[in-house]
């Protein structure tokens, strides 16, 4: 079962442990698709560090100031994204401040992200994270980059991201979808380790947030 609860009612629990709250967003895109997704990464997370963890599936609306109780946060879907102003303005002050935002392409959202990411770093692009990178061995090791969990073009999977003095402050995954094996066995049938592959691979991209 999915436990709801809203952003101000996690952060008035100084004891509740870490979460992952869902990036809000207009534009049409299916931002609150497979809301198990985060539960089942955070349980996994307190099986396998000693991070503490919140499993429920939350949200956060970037234009209101609960994003700044945060510290990560998250965001996927198939569709059309349309940041307003205040929340291009918001979201940047969030990266400069020390926030981490994942997106991961739940197929069809590339154009769109990458447009959208341009109003909140207009002085840079999406850079390819190179195999040598810290997040892919920060927990678990993924000598050979990220797996695909989904077919989608079948184009080779791929991580970008982007830096604010000089700390990646956004980690994109394309064409690999792993937030989609974290989800419910049953909602995309998975094997249990494509499942696995994701999940680990999540607890890589906290576990390096967390400590940078």
């Amino acid at each position: 079962m999915v436990i709801f609860a809203s952003p101000t009612q996690l952060f008035n629990q100084s004891q509740s442990g870490f979460c992952i709250p869902r990036v809000k967003y207009s534009g049409g895109g299916d931002w609150y698709n497979d809301p198990s997704c985060e539960v089942n990464l955070l349980k996994y997370i307190a099986e396998h560090t000693n991070i503490k963890t919140n499993p429920v599936f939350t949200y956060v609306d970037l234009s209101k100031t609960d994003l700044f109780n945060y510290s990560f946060i998250f965001l996927t879907g198939h569709g059309n994204i349309n940041f307003s102003d205040k929340e291009v303005k918001n979201l940047r002050a969030f990266l400069e401040n020390g926030g981490f935002l994942y997106i991961d392409d739940d197929y069809g959202l590339d154009k769109f992200i990458r447009k959208e990411m341009k109003k909140v770093f207009p002085e840079q692009e999406f850079v390819e994270i190179p195999l040598s990178y810290g997040i892919f061995n920060s927990h678990f090791k993924f000598p050979n980059g990220i797996h695909k969990t989904h077919g989608h073009d079948n184009k080779p999977p791929q991580c970008f991201g982007l830096f604010y003095n000089q700390r990646l402050c956004v980690f994109y995954t394309y064409e690999s979808n792993p937030s989609d094996g974290w989800a419910d066995p049953d909602v995309h049938n998975n094997p249990q380790e494509k499942r696995e592959e994701a999940l680990k691979f999540g607890t890589n991209i906290v576990v390096w947030a967390l400590e940078h």
